[in-house]
Order: C-alpha cells, then structure tokens, then sequence
C-alpha cells in the first residue's frame, strides 16, 4: 500500500510539472526597476568603423597623457601635434624641459563621442624649446604601428601662410560652458591676421584641449598650422587672438619623423632640434 501512495505522489508531481510547462508565463505586477547590472563587465570585442566610409576629418585624432590634446595623422605613422602637449610635467604639474616617454602617449581614433580604437607612440620628435607653448611649439609623433586605410591630412611645410588667408581650427577640447561631450568640434576660424617668423595669429574660438588640432585652410584644405594658445573665456562661441605653429620653418623635424618611422636612430640623423632660426 505505501508503494502504491508513493507511485501515486510520482505522478501527481509529474502532472504538475507538465501543466506549469504548459501554463502562461506570469506577470510580475511589482513596481518597476532599471535593468541595469551593478559592476562591469570585460568585452573582448572591439569594433572598427568600415575604412570606405572614412572621411577625412578621420586623420584628426585625440591624443591622451597627463594632458589631453588633439592632433593629426599626416602619414599612416606619423600625428602631428603640439609640443607642450606631450611635455613630461612633475607631480604638481609642472612642465619639465623634457618630453614625456612615448610608452605613456596614447592615440585615441575616431571623433565621436568614443573612440573606436587606439595606438601607442613609439618616438617623439620635436624641438629643443616650445615646451610650454611659444616657439618650436610643435611635435611630430611616430606610431608604434601603420594605421592602414585611414586618411591621412597634407601638412603645408613647402610654403608659407598667407596673411587674410581664411583658416578652420579642429580640436577635441571642451570649454567650461560646453555642454556636450568630448568630441571633435570644427571650431569657428577667421582670417590670418599677421605672419611671425615661428607662429601666425587669427581670431579663433579655442577650448582647452584643442591644443595641437590643425588649423586647416579654406582654400587648400591642407594644414596651415597647429594650435598653440588663445585667449578663452570659457565659451566655446567666443573668439578672441589665437596663435598657431608654423609647420613650414620646421622642415628639419618633417625630415626626421620621416627617417625615424623608416627605422632610422635619431642619433644617426643630421641635427634637427635647434630653434636657432
């Protein structure tokens, strides 16, 4: 008799089991919460925009030490940007009249709200001065990889800029009263006011972090010039006297990014760091 209640108690479990398999899922009538998941979670997948829908303004890049600056693919190996921005700084912040170790320089690519990749730096070329902005403000910085198929900007280094010449600065900056995120913003530009031996000057709205973006003529659409300092006040619609680093009086610094990407030491090369023009 105990076996048979037992058999019995089976299959009532097992007809219980089938018809909740059967049943409509049921509505939880509680209050609403957010979905989301405390913590985070690694993902291994890192996706990488179709190279045929690139445009230019691709070649603008973010770039990410102790500051953060913007700067611009040249060659499929080379940025160029501005040399305060990738000069080593104490503790307190401070500039040192040295250059920051390439290991500790990262390229950030893409200029949306975020990057969809990344490079290291293998070697940074610049002057012996322009640590701090002012002259030999400039640096050329060699990847540690090619960046195949994606576009690259034409630096003027053959000729001069041209006064009343009509220039667009880029950046990745972010002014006080801005509100959106990071990301690369065409900022408004004006005509080139006055031509000095190492820089030229032009009314500019500038943000921090725009330092080392290029300021692109309207005409040629090559870079003219790279962002060096502005006067700002916080808004990004306000413009106000703006100064950029000449590209073409550095033709010695062009030259040895060139041969040091290709391999070459830099103690193999012609002087190239002198600000003695």
């Amino acid at each position: 008799m105990r076996g048979l209640y037992r058999r019995g108690a089976l299959i009532a479990v097992a007809l219980a089991l089938n018809a909740a398999a059967c049943a409509r899922p049921i509505t939880n009538a509680g209050l609403p919460i957010p979905a989301a998941k405390p913590g985070q979670e690694d993902r291994q997948v890192q996706l990488r925009p179709p190279f045929e829908l690139a445009t230019d303004e691709d070649a603008i890049v973010r770039i990410v030490t102790d500051v953060t600056c913007t700067g611009t693919l040249i060659t499929e190996d080379l940025v160029l940007t501005a040399h305060h921005c990738v000069a080593a700084r104490d503790h307190n912040g401070r500039t040192l009249r040295r250059d920051q170790e390439p290991e500790a320089i990262t390229i950030e690519l893409g200029g949306d709200h975020l990057p969809w990749g990344d490079v290291t730096v293998r070697a940074v070329v610049s002057p012996d001065c322009g640590y701090t902005a002012g002259e030999g403000d400039i640096a050329i910085l060699v990847l540690s990889r090619r960046l195949i198929g994606i576009p690259t900007l034409t630096p003027r280094i053959e000729a001069e800029p041209e006064p009343n010449e009509q220039v667009t600065p880029y950046g990745f900056g972010r002014c006080a009263l801005s509100r959106d995120p990071v990301h690369l913003v065409p900022r408004p530009g004006g005509i080139i006011d006055a031509v000095a031996p190492g820089h030229f000057v032009a009314t500019a709205s500038i943000c921090p972090g725009d330092s080392g973006g290029p300021a692109r003529s309207d005409q040629g659409n090559d870079v003219v010039g790279v962002i060096s300092s502005s006067v700002m006040d916080g808004d990004e619609y306000t413009t106000g006297t703006s100064y950029f680093s000449r590209l073409d009086v550095w033709p010695e610094l062009f030259s040895a990014a060139r041969e040091i990407a290709a391999g070459a030491s830099p103690s193999e090369l012609p002087p190239y760091r002198s600000c003695l023009r």
